[in-house]
């Protein structure tokens, strides 16, 4: 059983205390987030109405398939987070870890298939510099490639998070197999849940903005 002492830090009256400020600390950070990715998809917004036709040609050389996998996969990966919170509440320890781990393999299959994405732009010159070449019309050129800019920018950015949410998950799985959580003291994997649905629920942002643009 867990040393509920000390899981209380000494600032605080009591776990409840604890919890209130740990979550709203939380939603704090991830209105910060908002308010950085809400930055990006204004600037995508407002070129993309400029740039209309360009930004459409340019979705096109991205592989919906391998989007819309990663869709799911994410998808996935808040239900298994979502039941390792489940199973924190109920204190059932191996339970959590196994969740845990397959919400730490679905994000690794997410971010492999990425970089399967990000090598096939490479080998088709579509990465913004001076070896870009989007085979479309010159008029379009610079269009085309302020598209893959925001596309690079955002999806990157979205990995990232991906990769601090890894680290995080890793360090869940540690605490959890040294007994820390138990059915009165589960926060941080209540936290870490709050967090990776965030990253998720990004990407469900990205897809359609990013690959289904002019696709009917």
């Amino acid at each position: 059983m867990p040393d509920h002492a000390s899981s209380l830090a000494h600032h605080f009256d009591d776990l409840s205390q604890q919890k209130l400020a740990s979550t709203l600390g939380m939603w704090f950070f991830l209105v910060t987030e908002i308010m950085f990715f809400g930055g990006l998809f204004t600037g995508y917004a407002v070129y993309r109405s400029t740039n209309g036709q360009a930004f459409a040609s340019a979705s096109g050389h991205l592989d919906i398939g391998l989007g819309a996998f990663n869709t799911a996969v994410l998808i996935a990966s808040s239900l298994t987070m979502a039941l390792a919170v489940h199973a924190a509440q109920m204190g059932k320890r191996n339970t959590i870890i196994v969740f845990l781990i397959l919400t730490l393999i679905l994000g690794g299959v997410f971010l492999g298939v990425k970089a399967v994405e990000y090598s096939h732009k490479y080998h088709e010159h579509l990465i913004p510099g001076p070896s870009f070449q989007s085979g479309g019309p010159a008029a379009e050129a610079g269009g085309a490639e302020l598209f893959f800019s925001f596309y690079f920018a955002m999806t990157g950015m979205h990995a990232l998070h991906m990769v601090v949410g890894f680290g995080l998950l890793i360090w869940m799985i540690i605490l959890t197999l040294k007994g820390r959580f138990s059915a009165s003291y589960y926060n941080p994997v209540e936290n870490m849940g709050l967090y990776w649905h965030f990253v998720d629920i990004i990407w469900i942002f990205l897809f359609p903005l990013l690959y289904l643009l002019g696709r009917n």
